[in-house]
């Protein structure tokens, strides 16, 4: 992981940790390093973050600066960038947002020619550039200075995208959507009203700085009250940018990422769609996800924490679906990258040519008690691979059995220890949670 760019982009507070100046170089490097040999083209898409439109302008000054041409797709959803990159010829994609954060944070993620998440070289290079001296990319001048295209259309294209993937019509569905004031607000009602379902939707004001404020895939509770109060068959919350999606029944009960693959894995068996019969998730994944895999005999991956390596995972093996319980789900027939407009796509061909609820197609899944406690530690390898750690881990596993299971992992950015429990019985997180989290302070690792 590097020093500005993460699992997910560059993200940081808006002016603080990610600056205008940073968009800026950021734009200069890529419209120079993918235009060394043909005139670059880059496409752009972004959330409805007030500074979303300041960091739109700097990038495409970066980018024309050094001789490429800025395609805008203005506000539209992660995928969507995703989407037009990998079938028009484009350099590459930049998304600015910063997914489910508050409004006050931002980010920019990259995305190569392929629609997926830019590679890890091309990464480390423009770090280098953004810590050392510039003068080596040269500006353009005259005819080679780059142009800014508005390019609505290729969105427009998406949409049509994604109500080709509908096997069937929505048509007597009542369907609640909740777009998180973000990407979602317009696109999800234009698609399914366009499917035949009745909408119901909230949270599609965005004014700027309400993005995922008390609503979204984040805080849920909304959709959940609507979907009771107005008697729907299932809602779907997305988050800021729309690469995850959340489900709630027609009880108001809350479908997350992990049912969501239970669901949609059992479905693409039975249809004999499910490639290798297995379906990919990542440590994180609840444990009664697993119980409920083995009794429909359906095989699992598990990665690291993150979409992107649940991807990296799938395109390796062949893999058709995979995603995190957050709502990020992968079908890799259609998209590179979770996209919550296809998943609750998707889900709704499940309930609609299964004939079935959402409430009684998640049956057979039940979700394990949980408890994860994250410990702020003075060094987090050391901490983790403490041999009295390892040991209790050891005897916490041996003890559980198939009744739970234990997790002590190092938190991907900041100096912490997460330690996760998953037991039957809701006394027994607590007792096995607090047992590590004693060895860690006897042995001197928890920072005061």
């Amino acid at each position: 992981m590097g020093k500005y760019f993460g699992t997910d982009g560059f993200r940081g507070e808006a002016n603080v940790d990610l600056t205008v100046e940073h968009a800026f170089e950021v734009g200069r490097f890529i419209g120079w390093y993918f235009g060394r040999e043909h005139k670059c083209k880059v496409v752009i898409g972004k959330d409805t973050r007030r500074s979303s439109y300041m960091f739109e302008y700097a990038l495409v000054a970066g980018l024309t600066a050094s001789g490429a041409d800025a395609y805008l797709l203005h506000v539209t959803t992660t995928p969507s960038v995703s989407y037009v990159v990998r079938t028009e010829d484009f350099d590459c994609g930049i998304m600015i947002s910063a997914s489910h954060n508050p409004f006050y944070d931002n980010g920019i993620k990259l995305i190569n020619d392929k629609g997926e998440k830019m590679q890890e070289y091309v990464i480390d290079e423009i770090e280098k550039y953004l810590d050392e001296d510039k003068k080596n990319v040269p500006y353009a001048t005259k005819e080679n200075i780059g142009c800014t295209v508005d390019y609505a259309a290729g969105r427009n294209r998406y949409l049509g995208y994604l109500m080709s993937l509908a096997l069937c019509s929505f048509r007597n569905m009542r369907v609640g959507l909740d777009c998180a004031n973000g990407s979602a607000w317009m696109i999800a009602k234009n698609v399914f009203d366009a499917l035949g379902a009745k909408t119901y939707v909230i949270n599609n004001e965005p004014d700027g700085t309400n993005i995922n404020t008390n609503c979204g895939s984040t805080h849920i509770q909304g959709l959940q009250a609507l979907v009771k109060e107005k008697h729907l068959d299932v809602g779907f919350a997305f988050d800021g940018d729309a690469d995850r999606c959340l489900c709630v029944d027609e009880n108001g009960d809350v479908v997350d990422g992990d049912a969501i693959l239970y669901i949609c894995g059992k479905y693409l068996k039975n249809k004999g769609e499910l490639a290798d019969n297995t379906v990919v998730t990542t440590v994180m994944s609840n444990f009664g996800l697993y119980k409920a895999f083995d009794a429909a005999g359906i095989s699992y991956e598990k990665t690291a924490v993150g979409d992107k390596y649940v991807y990296e995972c799938m395109s390796e093996n062949g893999y058709r679906l995979g995603g995190e319980q957050s709502g990020h789900i992968i079908f890799s027939k259609y998209a590179a990258t979770g996209d919550g407009l296809i998943t609750a796509i998707k889900m709704m061909e499940v309930m609609v040519l299964g004939k079935q609820t959402l409430s009684q197609l998640r049956r057979g899944f039940v979700s394990y008690p949980q408890k994860l406690t994250n410990v702020r530690v003075m060094d987090k390898v050391a901490a983790r691979e403490d041999a009295d750690v390892q040991a209790a881990v050891a005897r916490i596993t041996e003890e559980l059995g198939d009744r739970g299971r234990i997790l002590v992992r190092e938190s991907g950015t900041e100096p912490l220890i997460r330690v996760m429990v998953e037991a039957s019985d809701p006394d027994d997180c607590e007792k096995y949670v607090d047992q590590v989290v004693e060895v860690l302070r006897k042995n001197a690792h928890i920072r005061k």
